[in-house]
């Protein structure tokens, strides 16, 4: 591996994880998005690196890729071809399965290349076995997972701390506990994105009927009340700030609405807890829409109380937007929005440790889904509406507050959450991953403890060795095959091409050339006939198996 690829990593292709064209849009597709425009852009004269196992997968990958650059050239590296990684030395895989793809990477070696993964939620199931399973699999320090925010790496240690006690308790006091790095790299956002003219701010109040003397208020996100943001607090602290104020208010919702009771919900909500504040709804899935809806506002409110936000990447696009936010306390907030700068952070309140112990049962024995969790943790958590209302009041009647905080959080989104920065921190993370993976390899004292690792992970055996007390016989490699009396290449292509021999995992062509082989030097051995072929031989026995099953050869 060159020095210039130690700053390059390979992306795990799956779509899903960067398709902004989504009916369901998520927050991790935006993220995913952005990053990939980003590495796309950084990528030189190089391709871009990417992985799957699925040419569907693959050709989807592509597309968003040329949809971003159609000059960008894709480089399909194929799972089965898990060596190839090392060659540029980091796989990028987009979420937070770092330990479940720790297991893959076994069959070609620990030191073969680094996993570099990102937190998006960490409250499901799956992040959290994912986040305890980094101490259970084979994940190095040459790994990383990237937190987003500090409440995420608080989140990952504390469940860490669970998993160490646990893993002591169950192995011993001296079992060898081991993680990844951990670095807080923050979610970024292409800030040219959200520079809007006069001209067009004026045509997007317009095309929304926004008056002059009214304050567009924006909230933008998946439209959800039980894994976002309950909406009531914002509704009740904009009517409160409406009266104080004395201003005009308008409320633009853009997002959608998973379904037709949620959307009802929010409605009746504005009408009842917000009856002086105009509802503007847009579908932000729409570009034209999206863009209306940044354009038009005046300022920026989110309220989030969910314990599935980790970073919260809609305020930093409101500060790439110059506009001043209006936040919770609350997560990745936190860390991106500097009270009384950007905008206000305001006051939330939660349960204690321990008032939560039966939600995480209900959740864990399935009583309770993964929304309803959510919701069950949400409904307890509270918003302080008077500093709502005393913020949006202050910025509705100032707009030299407006401007004052808006180009203070602009200039913020620029020096450090704007894509070019923050995936130079990616680079330079991916470099330090490989500056530790090529020390590891050096180290001979680690690599004669590396070496006596298991090739393959307990839970993901061969087959044929897990099960291979199921059949009569074994297929040796000494075993001896002929061709079964009177059969004819006829015959194989009968068998071949019924759909009942259909979805093979490997090309048909695999069979007919140890029918051919059979055919020209008559009976062989299995070690044999993958000499004369030049094939490998656990190919070359899968194929005379399924002639065997077909009936079209015979063990003699």
């Amino acid at each position: 591996m060159s020095e210039a690829s130690s700053t390059v990593a390979v992306i795990r292709a799956e779509p899903d994880g960067y398709d902004m064209a989504k009916v369901q849009l998520m927050g991790r597709q935006a993220a995913g998005h952005g990053f990939l425009r980003a590495a796309v852009r950084a990528r030189g004269e190089n391709p871009v690196h990417a992985f799957t196992g699925a040419k569907r997968a693959a050709e989807g990958f592509k597309a968003i890729v040329r949809k971003i650059d159609p000059a960008a050239t894709v480089d399909w590296i194929h799972t089965e071809h898990l060596s190839r990684v090392g060659d540029v030395g980091v796989l990028f895989l987009a979420d937070s399965t770092v330990a479940t793809h720790a297991k893959m990477r076994q069959r070609v070696g620990l030191t073969a290349f680094s996993f570099c993964g990102v937190t998006h939620t960490t409250a499901s199931h799956g992040a959290m076995d994912e986040i305890a399973g980094l101490l259970r699999e084979p994940v190095a320090p040459w790994d990383a997972l990237i937190c987003t925010s500090t409440s995420v790496v608080e989140t990952v240690r504390r469940i860490h701390e669970a998993e160490a006690d646990y893993l002591r308790w169950r192995l011993g006091p001296e079992v060898r506990i081991q993680g990844p790095q951990l670095p807080l790299i923050p979610l970024g956002v292409h800030c040219d994105d959200f520079v809007f003219t006069e001209a067009t701010r004026a045509a997007a109040r317009a095309a929304l009927a926004l008056d002059a003397d009214e304050v567009a208020c924006l909230f933008t996100g998946r439209l959800v009340f039980h894994a976002k943001a309950h909406p009531h607090a914002m509704f009740r602290g904009l009517q409160l700030a409406a009266q104080r104020s004395g201003k005009r208010l308008a409320l633009i919702l853009s997002g959608w609405f998973p379904n037709p009771n949620i959307e009802a919900a929010f409605r009746d909500g504005a009408r009842d807890f917000a009856p002086d504040v105009r509802l503007i709804v847009i579908d932000g899935r729409q570009p034209v829409g999206r863009e209306h809806s940044w354009a038009a506002a005046d300022l920026f409110v989110s309220l989030s109380d969910s314990i599935q936000e980790t970073f919260g990447l809609t305020p930093i696009e409101a500060m790439a937007a110059a506009l001043p936010v209006v936040v919770t306390d609350w997560d990745g907030y936190k860390d991106t929005v500097r009270d009384g700068v950007d905008g206000f952070r305001v006051r939330t309140w939660a349960p204690d440790a321990g008032a939560g112990a039966a939600l995480a049962r209900a959740h864990e024995n399935q009583t309770l889904n993964y929304d309803a969790y959510c919701w069950a943790a949400t409904a307890a958590t509270a918003v302080d509406m008077a500093q709502v209302a005393e913020a949006v009041a202050a910025l509705a009647a100032e707009p030299d507050l407006r401007r004052r905080m808006g180009e203070a959080g602009r200039a913020r989104a620029r020096a450090d959450y704007d894509w070019a920065v923050v995936f130079r921190q990616h680079q330079e993370l991916w470099a330090d991953l490989n500056a530790r993976r090529r020390a590891a390899a050096a180290d001979p004292a680690l690599q004669d403890h590396l070496q006596r690792m298991p090739r393959a992970s307990s839970a993901r055996l061969d087959p044929f060795h897990a099960f291979g007390h199921y059949p009569t016989e074994l297929l040796m490699p000494q075993t001896r095959l002929a061709l079964a009396p009177g059969v004819t290449r006829a015959d194989l292509a009968v068998v071949l091409s019924h759909a009942l021999f259909s979805g093979l995992a490997f090309p048909a062509s695999k069979a007919e050339d140890v029918f051919g082989a059979l055919e020209a030097a008559g009976p062989a051995t299995l070690t044999q006939t993958a000499t004369h072929l030049n094939a490998n031989l656990a190919l070359t026995t899968r194929a005379a198996a399924l002639l065997l099953k077909a009936g079209v050869v015979e063990v003699v």
